[in-house]
């Protein structure tokens, strides 16, 4: 398959992939532009892999670390989102996606990739410790320990209410 065939094929996925795990559109492209960008200077090689997928997956991700590394990009997180004002009718079931949302961005990163290649891209564990590039027994413990935390700030969110 040519680079071009893979990207029109594979693209929005890789978006959405980099969006889920960032949380933000914007970010999110840039992410899939420099690793799209990465990949195409190596396509000759990465194309002869089982699934090149993965490897454009494997850069998003990594793209995705380096820029949580520099001190200038981390956003301070503060205790409750400003309520916004929506035009139409907002219901109930939208406000517990977003905060559920607002919950899963807080994940340190690998927890999140874990629960994002999971619950929002359906791949197994095994498909999961590829692009982790860990163990499927790694894969279940981020699993694990992001949806304790995700049950624990529900738990809390609930008895405060």
């Amino acid at each position: 398959m040519g680079f071009e065939a893979f990207v029109a094929a594979r693209g929005a996925a890789l978006v959405r992939f980099a969006i889920l795990l960032t949380g933000d559109d914007h970010r999110a492209e840039d992410l899939v532009q420099e690793a799209l960008a990465k990949a195409y200077l190596r396509w000759a090689g990465i194309r002869r892999v089982d699934d090149p997928e993965v490897y454009v997956r494997r850069l998003v991700l990594n793209g995705s670390r380096s820029w949580w590394r520099r001190r200038a990009n981390r956003e301070v997180p503060v205790e409750r989102a400003p309520d916004r004002t929506a035009p139409g009718d907002l219901s109930g079931e939208t406000a517990e996606r977003d905060e559920l949302w607002r919950l899963v961005v807080g994940l340190p990163l690998k927890q999140r990739a874990v629960v994002v290649l999971r619950y929002y891209e359906d791949l197994d564990d095994a498909a999961i410790a590829q692009v982790l590039e860990c163990s499927q027994a790694t894969v279940r413990t981020h699993a694990m320990r992001a949806l304790a935390k995700l049950r624990g700030h529900l738990n809390d969110a609930e008895g405060q209410a």
